[in-house]
């Protein structure tokens, strides 16, 4: 009898480790329960492209699933997973009902990504020229469905500090049901073997197409920042990459304005070690920014903004600046480029938050004794969240139901 632990993840999409920063997170995830025994299968609606991950080279089982059909509760009934991942609150809305229903026994984990709903609600807000608050949030559908699939579970990965102060503090939500846990990387050594400053050229952006908060940093960099910045620094370029880009961007693309659109780039980490500065004007969005993670982690300082850097430092020092005036942006990004001094004590700083916020040891400790405690005491964990229950019960109902009456449409 095989006694091995499983694991089950549900996507939304398959993972893109080299085109988005949620493809690089779930990566990091199915190490760690690999490293600790788990026969992982990932599972998904969606179509493969070809940046889709190789998951059978991890070692990993794929399997195609469809959405609204009971095929997939004979599939996860006789997988029996120990536990169940889901990618994003939208996939834990059309499975999770299935899986309380077919494995009740099964540890249910929520990887929230970030909160899309605070995205969105922040988008809107900042397209309609008005400020962001909690109200709207609160007030908005897409938060009350990912609140609710929150409760649902038996445990939510909350990406940024930010986020899970929200959670606690406004909507009061029990800290049993979160865990705190950033991307997940390798800690720096003492003497990393970066490039110098004098080695490095360049300003540099990276972010993919399909996310808006990147196009509008593209369009700030294009229209407001890089004219000022480069007016100052007429030698210097700045290098926009990202998978997916729109052709709105790549119609940005003008040598003589030293202003490069460059597409996705083949090795993130290459690009951005060999570039002095990274600049990030993100004015809406939620999470934790892939780019300035990576930036630190190639010991590359950056430029940010508040929402930039949000959830992302906690009481530690930037790797950089923190700039929401345009001005005070194109000032930072020329000391960092032109001050050896501001970049190395940047880069430092860098380093310090990596292995201090961001180490994969303590990380993968935290997560690992989490699920622990809670499989040992997985009942008395739901019945303690009651709110949880009660949605399960509800949403159970009424997403069983439609869930059958669309499948009966579809047959006939």
């Amino acid at each position: 009898m095989n006694n091995q632990k499983s694991l089950l993840v549900i996507a939304l999409v398959w993972p893109e480790p080299a085109s988005t920063a949620a493809g690089v997170r779930m990566i990091q995830l199915l190490k760690v329960f690999k490293e600790d025994g788990y026969k992982i299968t990932i599972a998904s609606a969606a179509s493969k492209s070809q940046h889709s991950a190789d998951l059978t080279s991890y070692g990993y089982d794929t399997k195609e699933i469809k959405m609204n059909d009971s095929s997939f509760d004979a599939f996860v009934s006789i997988l029996n997973p120990d536990v169940v991942l889901f990618d994003r609150f939208l996939t834990e809305e059309q499975f999770g009902w299935r899986v309380a229903e077919q494995c009740p026994n099964a540890l249910r984990i929520l990887d929230t990504e970030d909160l899309h709903s605070l995205r969105h609600v922040r988008e809107t807000c900042f397209k309609k020229g008005i400020a962001f608050t909690t109200d709207a949030w609160l007030q908005d559908d897409k938060t009350k469905r990912e609140i609710a699939s929150i409760y649902r579970c038996d445990l939510s990965l909350i990406i940024s500090s930010y986020e899970l102060e929200l959670l606690t503090n406004v909507i009061n939500i029990d800290k049993s049901l979160l865990l705190l846990l950033p991307f997940m990387l390798p800690e720096l050594p003492q003497d990393p073997k970066w490039k110098i400053f004098e080695q490095r050229l360049d300003f540099l952006f990276i972010g993919g197409g399909k996310h808006s908060p990147n196009i509008d940093a593209i369009k700030c960099l294009k229209h407001t920042i890089w004219p000022l910045l480069h007016e100052r620094l007429p030698e210097a370029k700045l290098h926009i990459y990202g998978a997916y880009l729109p052709q709105q961007v790549l119609e940005m693309h003008n040598p003589k304005e030293g202003f490069f659109v460059k597409g996705r780039a083949a090795n993130v980490n290459e690009v951005m070690s060999s570039a002095k500065v990274c600049l990030a004007p993100i004015r809406f969005g939620a999470g934790i920014k892939g780019k300035l993670v990576a930036a630190m982690s190639n010991g590359t300082p950056s430029v940010t903004t508040t929402i930039g850097a949000e959830g992302m430092y906690g009481i530690l020092v930037w790797n950089g600046y923190i700039e929401n005036d345009h001005t005070a942006f194109v000032e930072a990004a020329e000391r960092l480029y032109t001050s050896l001094n501001a970049w190395n004590k940047a880069q430092e700083q860098g380093k310090t938050l990596i292995n201090t916020l961001y180490s994969n040891k303590s990380l993968t400790h935290i997560l690992l004794q989490t699920i622990a405690e809670l499989k040992a005491s997985l009942q008395k964990h739901r019945t303690q969240n009651f709110i949880g229950s009660l949605l399960q019960q509800q949403s159970m109902s009424a997403t069983k139901f439609m869930g059958k009456w669309i499948e009966e449409k579809n047959r006939g």
